[in-house]
């Protein structure tokens, strides 16, 4: 039976940067933040960490200054995801070499792949590491909604653990848990439907507003998973005006301008995002 590897409430982590290079001393206290908030786990290089706008050297660094800082009793999952399977394949044995504890893959972008294809990406992938892999399936990115029928075959690999589902058809969650085996397990992608996905097996959220709000977001989830939804419904609540801001446009251009309004200047997103629109400024900066 394959044990999940974090339960409860993960950051993925915005990636910080001073004058074009990475700002190694801001990402070490990002980091203590969310230790000291209780976050169970991070995602370093997911796409809120800006994977697709980094090379292979900065995302190494970024992997080897995480290992260093986070330590051994919060998951530390390392974004390792590529649309071409060697370079996802070398990236994962990479980031394991610099002592992730996971990988989150996600699924091919651009070029998609048919359902072999994906099975035969994935099980590339899985086969070159020893570390667990969790899939990765955004479809308002990747163009590329990953079927359950691909879950199902990919649950039999003894190091896939289970998917980050960030679809907004919430019933695929249920699919997903009647199909697949009990030990594949879900993580919600969706800030605003990490309640109602655990209400369904989730065992909690990957999330964006947590870089802002960690504190509320692990009490949210922690009160799902105990089953006090009351509490967990009304903590979603008064998170959805800030989680709506946070997309008003592209991911992550408005969490790092929240963050610089709670004192942590993380630097613009790197082209083509670049900087957030006034407007959008206004409406963040009122909320915080």
């Amino acid at each position: 039976m394959k044990k999940p590897i974090f339960t409860g409430a993960c950051t993925a982590l915005v990636t910080p940067f001073l004058k074009e290079k990475i700002n190694t001393p801001m990402l070490r206290q990002l980091i203590r933040r969310q230790l000291n908030a209780g976050i169970d786990a991070l995602v370093i290089c997911g796409t809120t960490g800006e994977s697709a706008a980094l090379s292979d050297a900065e995302k190494l660094e970024l992997f080897r200054v995480s290992r260093e800082t986070i330590p051994e009793n919060v998951a530390f999952m390392a974004g390792t995801g590529s649309n071409d399977t060697a370079h996802a394949v070398a990236l994962s044995q990479a980031a394991e070499d610099c002592g992730a504890d996971a990988l989150l893959v996600v699924s091919p972008y651009y070029n998609k792949g048919t359902e072999d294809g994906l099975y035969r990406h994935y099980a590339s992938i899985a086969d070159s590491v020893h570390i667990p892999l969790i899939l990765y399936n955004v479809p308002g990115r990747t163009g590329l909604d990953m079927p359950v029928s691909l879950y199902r075959k990919l649950s039999e690999l003894p190091n896939v653990l289970g998917v980050k589902e960030a679809g907004t058809d919430i019933r695929k969650i249920a699919r997903i848990r009647q199909v697949c085996p009990p030990d594949f397990f879900v993580w919600c992608g969706n800030d605003d439907l990490a309640v109602p996905a655990m209400a369904l097996g989730a065992l909690g959220v990957i999330s964006v507003v947590s870089n802002v709000e960690p504190e509320l977001t692990r009490a949210m989830v922690r009160a799902a998973l105990d089953g006090d939804f009351d509490t967990a419904a009304d903590l979603q609540l008064r998170l959805y005006p800030l989680i709506e801001a946070l997309f008003l446009e592209v991911n992550p251009a408005p969490v790092k301008a929240a963050m610089e309004f709670i004192g942590y200047d993380c630097g613009d997103c790197r082209l083509p995002v670049g900087k957030v629109s006034e407007a959008a400024r206004a409406r963040l900066q009122a909320l915080l």
